[in-house]
């Protein structure tokens, strides 16, 4: 349990739903705890109806460069998707910003139908799992045909970049910088990395549209009904970049099935160049993020650091 969930009373939640749905009355509150940043609860009204509340962090230390304005990054995404594609979200029922009656921006949307792939996938067929993931890869050709204006988070106006390459150096110079703050170890000296991924400039200067990308779009953030996707929830790391930068495509989460999906299953040299510098970017966020949230052990450091090391391996020059 990280220190950026901003768990609330039932009480504060009931005025929270009171403002929200004046015109009805809380029955039940439960917490959702599959979430690693942000408090979520479900609440069960007395008409039969539920909503799921997400609360944006009260504790701002727990939070890395890179997490800025995520609540809104994830409400102006779910409004971007909803109205530019066939891929379903939640419908946002209510969102506030004003911090009266929490200490964090929290908003109310809608319940998905089913559960959670990564809850229900060991119960799977490897056929059901195949397809599924097939589908995945379809929802996120969907998104990534979303077209943007500049590269940069969804959540930060103010650093919104013309070139991917500029975007990328961004993000990772943040999250190395995010790791000398917290003397977290990663084995290789922050200036090799940039030094290293400057000499890529050109495989990145490859792409010139930027796309809507979720970035987060693990398993546990896709919910499945009678084998089907039937909802995507989290969009607060969402931004404008290039398809690859999601979670769907990092080599220890990529399939075949997926990449069928998507409509490219095959990977030339210089996309997967781009691929590996994704794949370091996400493994270093992984690694440090435990010393900002103040996990109780070092798990996710000790699963992570070798897969860094794998991809590291492919691109250093």
């Amino acid at each position: 349990m990280g220190i950026t969930k901003n768990k609330q009373s039932e009480e504060s939640i009931r005025r929270m739903a009171l403002a929200a749905f004046p015109d009805k009355q809380l029955k039940m509150v439960s917490e959702l705890t599959e979430g690693m940043c942000n408090a979520a609860y479900f609440v069960q009204f007395t008409d039969g109806t539920g909503s799921v509340l997400k609360i944006a962090v009260g504790d701002k230390s727990g939070l890395m460069t890179n997490e800025i304005n995520m609540m809104k990054a994830e409400v102006e995404a779910m409004s971007i998707v909803k109205q530019n594609s066939a891929v379903k979200v939640a419908q946002v029922q209510y969102f506030d910003t004003s911090k009266t009656l929490c200490s964090g921006e929290y908003f109310f949307m809608e319940a998905m139908e089913g559960e959670s792939f990564f809850t229900i996938k060991e119960h799977m067929s490897e056929e059901e799992q195949k397809a599924v993931h097939y589908e995945i890869g379809q929802a996120e050709r969907a998104v990534t045909s979303i077209f943007g204006e500049k590269f940069g988070l969804l959540g930060d106006e103010e650093h919104q970049f013309e070139g991917l390459f500029d975007f990328v150096f961004y993000l990772i110079n943040n999250v190395l910088s995010d790791a000398e703050k917290k003397e977290v170890v990663i084995g290789v000296e922050k200036e090799e990395i940039l030094e290293c991924l400057s000499k890529y400039r050109v495989v990145f200067d490859q792409v010139t549209e930027p796309v809507l990308v979720h970035w987060d779009m693990w398993e546990g953030n896709i919910f499945i009904k009678d084998g089907h996707i039937s909802g995507i929830i989290d969009w607060e790391r969402a931004l404008w970049g290039e398809a690859f930068m999601d979670d769907r495509f990092r080599r220890h989460t990529r399939t075949q099935e997926f990449l069928k999906g998507y409509g490219k299953e095959e990977l030339c040299k210089e996309e997967m160049d781009r691929i590996y510098w994704y794949d370091i970017f996400l493994y270093l966020t992984m690694m440090i993020e435990g010393a900002y949230r103040q996990y109780e052990d070092d798990s996710q450091y000790q699963w992570v650091k070798p897969l860094f090391e794998a991809s590291w391996e492919k691109v250093r020059v």
